[in-house]
């Protein structure tokens, strides 16, 4: 895709590609310092896949590509998001269902107890887990290789090696061990998902929070707008949030991702009394259920919404989720990033722009980041802040 030569004049709006909160971040950070921004997004609502919106039957507030939960240990994001929302105080916690049997994740004191018949004390569980743990992998190569050295062959197969077949598609043997690795191992009983000290969800729901940041004179919002090259002609910069090959037209192949499927039903009062059910058995085609009436505990509502979620293969005309990362998709993305180097005047910010998984403190504050060095240098900044490819 080709970029019009840049407008300098001092009036010359920035474009931002995508609505979601990388591109909100930014288009505030710039307008809030006197710069013009048009942001455009092809869907028809801001908030990109954190977008919520009422169930028109239940009145449950939905969170349409599946449940994000805002957790944060930097106090400077926490203020930021605050500022344009107020935020509910939400705990997030997990269950699973495996082998007929309900445990709590992550794996915690409970979870041993529970799953081994015992009531052991926190120092009596860590070294009876020691016990379980396969001591003879010392560099765990794999995810397979690093749940057998965390919590041994039992707790492995109990809980993660079936899920992890259905999430990613692929024997977990094939993936890296990095995935495993952001998942706590506690030997107390808290069953708290996160650890951040902050944690919260907004109350009137993630579009709203992003309707607010976009809410300034210097923005501009154009939704059900598709990017052509002609959207560029009299813009100073280009901030790319969408998909990193799709700037290019996938000229060099698609980059893989994992979308989900939902299947949406509803019932009365309350369904499995948690936001989320986890199955982790691989004969069970889902791997999860969520039901969103938890995910507002401030609100009350007679009839329930769930999902049912079924991972799979990202298809030309998915919304993408996940990205894969596993070798041939390195080996592709550092074409693409080779290529997106030696442009001008564009620069690709967030989880698509830098195929990462992204939290959302995280893009926020990237996002932010790259808006003020963005300015601090008078209006330019390279293809990107981050380096995709760390």
């Amino acid at each position: 895709m080709t970029r019009p030569a840049p407008n300098t004049a001092p009036n010359a709006p920035v474009l931002v590609v995508g609505a979601g909160l990388s591109g909100a971040v930014l288009a505030r950070e710039l307008a809030e310092a006197g710069w013009p921004c048009h942001v455009i997004d092809a869907r028809p609502h801001v908030g990109g896949n954190c977008h919520t919106a009422r169930d028109p039957e239940t009145g449950v507030m939905v969170h349409t590509y599946g449940p994000h939960i805002f957790h944060t240990g930097d106090a400077a994001t926490w203020a930021y998001v605050t500022r344009f929302a107020r935020f509910r105080r939400y705990t997030h916690r997990v269950k699973t269902t495996s082998r007929g049997a309900v445990y709590g994740l992550p794996i915690n004191l409970h979870t041993i107890n529970q799953f081994y018949g015992k009531t052991l004390r926190p120092t009596e569980a860590e070294a009876f887990l020691a016990t379980q743990a396969d001591t003879s992998i010392t560099a765990p190569r794999n995810f397979e290789e690093q749940a057998l050295r965390f919590v041994g062959r039992d707790l492995y197969e109990a809980f993660f090696k079936g899920y992890t077949q259905k999430q990613w598609g692929c024997a977990p043997r094939e993936l890296p061990a990095a995935i495993l690795q952001r998942l706590p191992l506690r030997f107390t009983y808290d069953d708290s998902y996160f650890n951040h000290p902050y944690q919260g969800m907004p109350e009137d729901g993630y579009t709203a929070l992003t309707q607010a940041i976009l809410a300034h004179p210097a923005i501009r919002v154009s939704l059900n707008t598709t990017y052509t090259p002609d959207l560029a002609d009299g813009a100073r910069h280009i901030f790319w949030t969408g998909a990193l090959d799709g700037y290019f037209d996938y000229a060099l192949g698609r980059l893989g991702y994992r979308t989900l499927e939902f299947e949406r039903f509803t019932a009365t009062g309350d369904y499995q009394g948690c936001a989320v059910m986890n199955y982790a058995d691989a004969d069970i085609p889902y791997t999860r259920i969520t039901e969103h009436k938890h995910f507002a505990p401030w609100e009350r509502h007679a009839k329930t919404t769930c999902y049912r979620e079924y991972s799979r293969a990202a298809a030309p005309g998915d919304i993408p989720f996940y990205p894969i990362r596993l070798v041939a998709e390195q080996a592709l993305l550092k074409r693409y990033v080779a290529r997106a180097k030696t442009l001008e005047n564009v620069s690709f910010i967030g989880r698509l722009g830098t195929y990462r998984y992204l939290d959302m403190d995280v893009t926020i504050r990237e996002a932010r980041a790259a808006a003020a060095q963005f300015l601090a240098q008078g209006g330019t900044l390279a293809p990107f802040h981050i380096n995709p490819l760390a």
